[in-house]
């Protein structure tokens, strides 16, 4: 079995968790026996494989699915997309419309955005399939809180955000939030896709935010950082869901996390939920994290390491090969 793994052309210029997802898949999936290639445009080879899985539907990325079904390949999309009746409006409707049709199969990350995309696209249930996001098992591995503390010269009990800093992550609102708990900084570690808002971030923030930059997603100091934090908090205004949170909750950290996407199928009763659109909410929800135990590895409500993950998408790749 041999697939090749595609995306649009700026995806890793500022990496998410769909490209590290993306990564994930090709580091882990050839224990599952898939051998997987990563597209070079400049010698694509499309017919030396069997499948083709896209990633994204980033506007343009139609064109490229285009061409695969052209070729009578099969072709499989990941969607990474949590989008309602009242957001529908902010994307390209009809482009990804077209996208998910000439798709062969849509992997969506839960249940509940596999349904919510057939029902919001009018397009059969069976044409998506989930597959649950996972975490390296070294995210399970103790890691020395110290390590962090001692790198950029943190003293202070400081909450934690990691993730691209932009508006649909909401650094801002939780920004706003920790107004209401001066004796705590705010630690945020990730690329400034939105240089703007990234900076209205710091300047709303003042001494009590802390930019920590970008670190290697297989950088000790990361885990050390989950290790370090009082509690780590997500209040995007939308998740399917934060593999950022996900890697926290393996480490332990205690768990502040959207309520919009598809968090309650994975974290359960496990964490603590915020209205992203509510500073309050937010203010309320930290609360609540800082008062639960740490080490909620051995309260996980499942075993999301990548390997345990990904045996649903090898069964999809042979059930396209069978068919």
């Amino acid at each position: 079995m041999k697939v090749l793994f595609a995306t649009y052309p700026m995806a890793f210029h500022t990496p998410g968790g769909g490209e590290i997802q993306l990564l994930a898949y090709h580091k882990h999936l050839p224990a599952h026996g898939v051998d997987v290639t990563l597209l070079d445009p400049w010698k694509p080879r499309f017919l030396e494989h069997d499948v083709v899985h896209f990633f994204s539907c980033v506007g343009g990325s139609v064109h490229l699915c285009n061409f695969v079904k052209q070729l009578g390949l099969p072709l499989v999309v990941s969607s990474s997309l949590w989008v309602t009746e009242d957001t529908k409006h902010l994307y390209p409707i009809g482009e990804i419309h077209h996208q998910f049709s000439l798709a062969d199969r849509v992997v969506a990350n839960s249940e509940i955005e596999c349904d919510t995309l057939a029902r919001i696209f009018d397009l059969p249930r069976e044409k998506f399939v989930s597959v649950l996001n996972g975490v390296e098992q070294s995210f399970y591995e103790p890691v020395a809180p110290e390590l962090f503390r001692r790198e950029f010269g943190i003293e202070n009990r400081f909450i934690l955000n990691v993730g691209n800093i932009e508006p649909r992550k909401n650094q801002l609102a939780l920004v706003n939030a920790m107004k209401s708990y001066p004796d705590l900084k705010l630690v945020l570690i990730g690329h400034q896709r939105d240089r703007d808002y990234a900076n209205a971030c710091f300047a709303e923030g003042g001494e009590q935010v802390l930019y920590a930059g970008t670190l290697a997603h297989d950088s000790p100091l990361l885990r050390s950082a989950y290790a370090a934090c009082e509690a780590f908090v997500l209040p995007s205004t939308l998740e399917t869901p934060g593999l950022a949170a996900l890697e926290a909750h393996a480490a332990g950290a205690r768990i502040a996390v959207t309520q919009v996407g598809s968090t309650e199928e994975y974290f359960a009763r496990h964490v603590a939920y915020l209205d992203p659109f509510n500073v309050d909410s937010i203010v309320h929800a930290i609360r609540a994290a800082l008062a639960q135990p740490r080490g909620a590895v051995a309260d996980k409500p499942r075993d999301l390491s990548w390997p345990s993950v990904l045996s649903p998408l090898q069964a999809l790749y042979d059930s396209l090969l069978n068919k």
